[in-house]
């Protein structure tokens, strides 16, 4: 995006407040014990028992499922249970149902409980070791540093002596983690491209190698197959005395041993070169497909910058007294992101020609106001990367049973907003010019 574009856009979307402080709703927190406490109230001891992922509060469920466990290992636990359609649904509804299923304790959160200590069980005993938050959070600390996240997340939350203190400091520790990936992509894009360049050139090599060596076998079974001859026509051809026979055919034993042990040590050199081949050729399949992802990634970031600018220049080419009329005076309602863009968001759907319903998903707005927006809006918009599993669920469903259309944002910012608002704009326009 050009500088002038950059400097549009600022003065266009100018006046945004700051973010505000994380409400209590979603900071993670154990049982009631674990609360704030107020002045003169009895402290318990603390438990000895690790606290259960049903006994924790909801909020925290979406980032221990999505840090400690894998997909696969979700996909066996519902398939273990018997939930319908677990083994064709896609990472996104595995992680939606693990998410679900963590809160019921008789539903199968024991199961996901079993599954997260067995597969952290090194990573628990290692903070078992941890009598007092301090030492909790020391812990903490160091394997934040060494890149050591999964295990220690879920040993941190389930510990016995973990204050809301250090569980609001791991979870926001984890939360930031998810932003700073997206800034890793151009990194993780030319590693890809430098390492598949490697392997192409390590590819060449083995196969020149291979090459060689099935040359150098051919002629050495040629080579050993005329001496086996040529010895053969000697013997025929020698006296019968004893002592020369006995000593022609000590000779050839001896030839036809070291021509063998010659050809066992070129056997076993060819196999290690085939298992590096095959090594090297299953690190380019993964890398191939890493790149092909990261590529799609940026692809579908290049489409949104592209229409961002095309949309600003044809804003700005506009009479400054006209109103905007791609969206025909529509009703939009945007369900989830972030409360600081929220004039920011209303300033872009209003220069589209339609007028902003909010909703923040369950954050600080009651869930029971949703399906009263959603009968007021025409269209409905929400961003995959901040809006809840419940607000998303309740949306879909009752856009479906009012026939009104929805679009799933990329992200929660204002080029994906763009984005969809073109969508939208585009099933107005045919309906426009029929009326």
């Amino acid at each position: 995006m050009s500088s002038r574009t950059s400097d549009l856009l600022s003065s266009l979307f100018s006046g945004g407040v700051q973010p505000a402080a994380l409400p209590r709703s979603m900071i993670p927190m154990k049982t009631r014990a674990l609360g704030e406490k107020s002045a003169g109230e009895f402290t318990p001891p603390v438990a000895k028992k690790r606290t259960a992922i049903w006994d924790m509060h909801h909020s925290v469920h979406c980032s221990i499922i999505g840090t400690c466990l894998s997909s696969a290992e979700i996909r066996r636990l519902l398939i273990k249970l018997g939930i319908p359609g677990a083994e064709s649904a896609d990472d996104h509804d595995l992680h939606k149902q693990g998410v679900a299923l963590a809160g019921r304790a008789q539903g199968g959160a024991k199961f996901i409980q079993k599954a997260l200590d067995h597969r952290h069980a090194a990573a628990i005993r290692e903070f078992a070791k941890a009598k007092d938050e301090g030492t909790l959070r020391r812990l903490w600390d160091e394997a934040l540093k060494r890149g050591d996240i999964p295990g220690a997340y879920w040993a941190v939350l389930s510990h016995p002596a973990a204050t809301d203190a250090i569980m609001r400091k791991a979870f926001g520790d984890v939360h930031m983690l998810s932003h700073m990936v997206g800034a890793a992509n151009r990194a993780d894009i030319r590693r890809l491209c430098r390492l598949e360049e490697e392997n192409a050139a390590l590819s060449a090599k083995l196969e020149q190698q291979q090459r060689q060596l099935r040359d150098g076998f051919t002629e050495r079974e040629h080579k050993i197959r005329l001496l086996n001859e040529a010895l053969g026509r000697a013997l025929a051809r020698a006296p019968a005395a004893p002592e020369n026979a006995d000593e022609d055919a000590r000779a050839a034993k001896e030839a036809i041993i070291d021509l063998e042990r010659r050809l066992n040590r070129e056997i076993a050199r060819r196999q290690r070169l085939e298992s590096r081949l095959e090594a090297a050729l299953n690190a380019q399949s993964q890398a191939e497909r890493a790149r092909h992802d990261a590529l799609r990634e940026c692809e579908s970031v290049r489409r949104e910058l592209a229409l961002a600018e095309a949309q600003i220049a044809v804003w700005l080419a506009q009479d400054r007294n006209s109103v905007a009329s791609e969206l025909n005076g529509a009703q939009v309602l945007y369900v989830g992101g972030r409360a600081h863009q929220v004039p920011q968001l209303k300033a872009v759907v209003e220069r589209a020609g339609g007028a902003l319903l909010y909703h923040d998903g369950g954050i600080e707005h009651s869930m029971t106001l949703l399906p009263g927006l959603i009968s007021r809006a025409d269209f409905a918009v929400f961003p995959v990367d901040c809006i809840s599993h419940d607000a998303m669920g309740i949306l879909k469903r009752q856009c479906r049973q009012s026939a009104k259309q929805f679009v799933a944002l990329r992200t929660s910012s204002l080029t994906s907003l763009l984005s969809g608002l073109a969508t939208l704009a585009g099933t107005q326009r045919p309906a426009a010019a029929m009326s």
